[in-house]
């Protein structure tokens, strides 16, 4: 008995060969849960949206989008809560119809109100354009040739954290004009915190603020050329009358004065 046990297999089909289990079943299921990743990826960022929205593709502005669907820059920012014309992002899911429901922006960056001057925008996940390096954005500043948007004494100036802008104080119904050519995207008083409010867009990437006017002379969409009167000088509760600025480029707050003559 124990001379059969300790026999050897000889090298015929007698003896029975264990196989390694095939791993081609474990392959297949890999590669369709990857196919299946993928596709939800691109139908996140390409498919149909309901009748009454929009997704933002590269190259989209907010004055691009309200052209194409027939509105305004302030409507779309009203129907989307937006407090930057300048702030929108590849994907994002914008309102264009007042018919529809509330728009899911798909990033988080959108706000009810203007953002404060006193501090910084929050940080945000998508596809905007990164931020550029503060030496790189003063050179582009520098090259975009401002003109004071209105007369009278600088009070405030730009130092990147409590002051975003650049105050001018002088005497209510002072002219406030177009520190460069643009377009008018916004003319309102819907943001809050920046009363009487005009907004011109330069280029893609620059864009002016001006706020707490009291009279405001030019309406959405309408072209001013560069130093054109936009509104009147207002006044804010507090400081009397006068004028906040601002320049944003790539939505970002950038010290004017860089691009404006010595005061």
């Amino acid at each position: 008995m124990s001379a059969f046990l300790s026999r050897p297999c000889l090298p015929s089909s007698a003896c029975p060969v264990t196989r390694a289990p095939s791993r081609q079943p474990l392959i297949w299921l890999l590669c369709l849960c990857l196919f299946i990743a993928i596709a939800g990826c691109s139908s996140t960022q390409t498919g149909k949206v309901e009748p009454g929205y929009y997704r933002v593709q590269p190259g989209d502005t907010l004055s691009k989008i309200a052209r194409q669907h027939n509105t305004s820059v302030s409507a779309l920012m009203r129907l989307n809560k937006l407090s930057d014309p300048n702030r929108i992002e590849k994907g994002q899911i914008l309102r264009v119809s007042a018919s529809g429901a509330t728009a899911s922006s798909g990033s988080g960056t959108t706000a009810s109100t203007a953002p404060s001057r006193t501090t910084t925008p929050s940080k945000t996940s998508g596809t905007r354009t990164p931020a550029v390096s503060s030496s790189a954005s003063s050179a582009v500043v520098k090259s975009l040739k401002l003109v004071w948007p209105a007369d009278g004494t600088l009070t405030q100036r730009y130092n990147g954290s409590s002051s975003k802008g650049l105050t001018v104080v002088n005497k209510a119904g002072t002219p406030i004009k177009a520190a460069a050519a643009g377009s008018v995207v916004y003319a309102g008083n819907r943001l809050r915190g920046y009363g009487n409010l005009v907004i011109v867009q330069h280029s893609a990437d620059f864009l002016s603020i001006y706020a707490h006017n009291n009279k405001l002379l030019v309406k959405e969409g309408q072209k001013v050329s560069q130093g054109q009167q936009l509104a009147e000088m207002g006044s804010t509760d507090r400081n009397g009358p006068g004028l906040y600025f601002e320049l944003r480029y790539r939505g970002q707050p950038v010290d004017p004065t860089a691009a404006l003559p010595p005061r």
